[in-house]
């Protein structure tokens, strides 16, 4: 239900949740389809699941594909890099389009905008043709970009951890999920008649027409914000319209984001290379049945029904005991383990063992991803979106690079380059320790004692004094005052200098 009064204190009464100044829900209740906060959780991840299923509809189908399209394995690995590659542009683009015009209006547009390459995907008859109808299905994978846009705006800094923990969590369920769909109505198509080679196409059909499905329904049942659409709310002056160059330019000037950007590169950006190769992995390494490769692969997909939601609580209840200095080592230490796994999995030689170690690993890496969206919100308030779309566009340009290094050609064998990615993970997670918020700390130093160090001097300067005499920093501040939760309660942090009367301690 929309809010069409500017009368804050009658706020609450609108809400089926409890709301803090920013009308951003402090509880979370997973079973409630309640407006607009929990509606808006599950149009996102239910159609982030869907665009998931669609890009990466073809791995499990692989075997099938290359013998109908005589594909080598430089052009499946062509493939599985541009399957990717699209969405490095598109999800920075996605978090700016989500700063400017909102999370409904862009995740429903890029969601149908995509679908038709999904539905193409059956008419491909040769290499070239496959690789461009990855290549363009791939950039729906920036929906995930507005959907953890979308959650940070709806509910408020104890949870929003939990909240994108489990929307991107849930929506990346779609990877693990297309590994038991595929294959089930490509045997169920065959088992009605269908030939080898066309049935693979005609299954296509199916996560595409979801994807277009999810769309409309964000379209008929979403709302931006608490207080409604950004189109009313910047005609009611309740909303300030931003500037595309300064939105931009806050966002990828803050070097905390260009960090995660690259950490997520090594945490989703691997996940994704998983779910390009690993059911080929099994059904080539143990000589495994199709149906039996894919059961086996969407296991790593799948636990993401509890592991990036669990990186998410685990991000939420470190922050409220440690403030931001525990999200940031609970993520390095998670990630860190993660790494380890990797490189075992690669060394590990029976299937028994591999299976185990993919699945230890699966938790590892993917909570790790639920833990970097539990810092992210915290980056920036006005250039939300464009920190979002940086450590997005990370995660898919990880994925590029390590397919192209470890697994295009024969240069490697894939346990080879498992294993080396694993390495990778450890190198690049270290640089979390340069991460500091001069009002919380970082991983090793305290917050600074500087008198200009608090949360509202913090996300306040991303606004100009012109700005400030109209008001533009209103959300900015409320958002400052609401994220003094990141203190913790086993940190000192700066104090805030009294304003009109508010005591300073916290």
């Amino acid at each position: 239900m929309e809010i069409s009064s500017k009368d804050e204190s009658m706020a609450p009464a609108k809400f089926a949740l409890p709301v803090n100044s920013e009308h951003k829900a402090t509880e979370f209740r997973l079973f409630s389809i309640a407006a607009p906060h929990m509606r808006a959780f599950h149009l996102s991840w239910i159609n982030f699941f869907c665009c998931f299923v669609s890009t990466f509809a073809a791995p499990p189908l692989l075997p099938i594909i290359r013998d109908n399209l005589n594909l080598t394995a430089t052009d499946i690995g062509n493939a599985g890099i541009a399957s990717v590659s699209g969405a490095v542009f598109a999800r920075l683009a996605m978090g700016t389009a989500c700063d400017l015009m909102g999370p409904r209006l862009a995740s429903a547009s890029l969601s149908l905008l995509t679908a038709p390459a999904v539905f193409l995907a059956a008419a491909a008859s040769s290499p070239t043709s496959f690789i461009l109808v990855r290549f363009f299905a791939g950039f729906s994978l920036a929906t995930f970009v507005s959907t953890q846009f979308w959650m940070s705006s709806m509910f408020s800094a104890p949870i929003v951890g939990t909240a994108n923990g489990l929307a991107g969590g849930w929506g990346n369920l779609g990877g693990g999920a297309t590994q038991l769909l595929m294959p089930l109505l490509y045997s169920l198509i065959c088992h009605l008649g269908g030939a080898n080679f066309t049935a693979w196409r005609i299954a296509f059909f199916i996560p595409a027409t979801l994807q277009v499905v999810s769309a409309f329904a964000i379209l008929a049942f979403g709302q931006d914000l608490p207080d409604g659409n950004y189109k009313r709310l910047e005609e009611n002056g309740s909303k300030p319209k931003d500037e595309l160059s300064k939105v931009f330019y806050h966002g990828v000037t803050n070097y905390r984001g260009w960090i995660l950007a690259l950490t997520y590169g090594y945490c989703f950006g691997v996940e994704l290379t998983v779910d390009n190769i690993i059911a080929e992995y099994f059904y080539d390494r143990f000589d495994l049945k199709l149906h039996t490769a894919g059961l086996i692969a969407a296991s790593f997909g799948l636990a993401n029904i509890v592991s990036r939601p669990a990186g998410g609580v685990i991000s939420d209840k470190m922050g409220k005991r440690f403030g931001m200095r525990g999200r940031l080592w609970s993520l390095w230490v998670v990630q860190t383990l993660g790494g380890v796994l990797c490189i075992l999995l690669g060394k590990v030689g029976s299937l028994g063992a591999s299976i185990g170690v993919m699945v230890a690993f699966s938790l590892f890496v993917q909570a790790a991803c639920g833990l970097t969206f539990g810092v992210v919100p915290f980056v920036s308030r006005r250039s939300l979106g464009v920190i979002s779309g940086m450590t997005g566009g990370g995660g898919n340009v990880g994925a590029i690079l390590t397919q192209l290094i470890f697994f295009k050609g024969s240069r490697y064998s894939k346990e080879t380059g498992i294993s080396l990615m694993g390495v990778m993970i450890l190198s690049c997670t270290l640089p979390l320790w340069l991460i500091y918020f001069p009002q919380w700390g970082g991983m090793f130093c305290g917050p600074s004692n500087k008198a200009n160090a608090t949360e509202e001097d913090y996300y306040l300067s991303e606004w100009n004094a012109k700005e400030k005499e109209k008001g533009f920093h209103i959300a900015s501040s409320k958002f400052a005052d609401n994220s003094k939760s990141e203190r913790g309660r086993k940190v000192t942090s700066a104090p805030t200098p009294p304003s009109n009367g508010t005591p300073t301690d916290v």
